[in-house]
C-alpha cells in the first residue's frame, strides 16, 4: 500500500526536493511548489508529525529563517514509496 502522506502530489514533490538537497529554505519550497505560506505550512506539519522532516527556525541578521531537512525516517519512507510505485507499474503491465 502506498504511504498516504507521501502519495499526495505536493508532499511527494516536496520530499523529492529534500531528498535531492538534504535541506531547503521555506521560501524556496514555497516559491518552487507555488504554494501559499499556509498551504506549505499545513503540508510540512503533517510530514513533521510523521517524523519525515525536521523544521529548524533561526535568525539570519535578525531576520527569521526557516529551514526544512529530511530525516532518515523520511528518506526511508520515500525510498519505500518509490519501490512500491515501481512494483505497481511492473505488475500493471499486460
Amino acid at each position: 500500500m502506498f504511504d498516504p502522506l507521501i502519495h499526495q502530489p505536493i508532499r511527494s514533490k516536496l520530499i523529492a526536493q529534500l531528498i535531492a538537497n538534504e535541506e531547503l529554505p521555506f521560501k524556496y519550497l514555497k516559491d518552487n511548489l507555488e504554494l501559499t505560506d499556509g498551504n506549505l505550512s499545513s503540508h510540512l506539519s503533517k510530514l513533521e508529525t510523521a517524523n519525515y522532516i525536521q523544521i529548524e527556525k533561526s535568525f539570519d541578521n535578525k531576520r527569521p529563517k526557516t529551514t526544512i531537512k529530511i530525516t532518515e525516517e523520511g528518506r526511508v519512507a520515500f525510498e519505500n514509496y518509490i519501490a512500491q510505485l515501481k512494483l505497481f507499474i511492473e505488475n500493471s503491465s499486460i
